[in-house]
């Protein structure tokens, strides 16, 4: 799914508005439109009745996938979206090979940090070219080779 098309677009700059009337912005870690068309991120839409209701991008990293850009439209929320995006990107890093999906997340999206734990994903300190800060919370998760998800 390209980040250019105009309801994926509206949909990203929906989740970028959240995030920076939430977080300072040097503590915002956001993908932007252009590094989310770049060639190590792959970019996946949850769509109802041609509208775009949600995202997720899975980034790739040396040894670890790393989960971005999950966001569901608030129209949509409480549909389960999250949840079958979240499964989605596992299940593609697991056909990717990668045995590990980190992420970041703010530690003011509540259901987010829900969502992870209730996924099997464990809290963790910094990653990759994260640092300490007031707002970041990290996460990971084993992919191990258990039953496959298909989306």
């Amino acid at each position: 799914m390209s980040p250019d098309a105009p309801p994926v677009r509206a949909l990203i700059e929906a989740s970028h508005a959240l995030m920076c009337a939430l977080f300072p912005a040097d503590e915002n870690h956001m993908l932007d439109l252009d590094a989310l068309a770049g060639p190590d991120v792959r970019l996946w839409g949850a769509e109802a009745e041609a509208e775009v209701l949600g995202c997720v991008a899975l980034q790739r990293h040396a040894g670890y996938g790393e989960v971005k850009s999950l966001f569901v439209a608030p129209e949509a929320r409480g549909l389960g979206l999250g949840r079958k995006l979240l499964l989605h990107v596992e299940a593609v890093a697991r056909e990717e090979g990668f045995s590990l999906l980190r992420l970041e997340t703010g530690n003011k999206l509540a259901a987010a940090g829900a969502l992870y734990a209730q996924s099997g994903y464990r809290q963790r300190g910094p990653f990759g070219g994260y640092a300490a800060n007031g707002s970041s919370v990290f996460y990971e998760k084993p992919l191990g080779g258990g039953a496959r998800i298909s989306g």
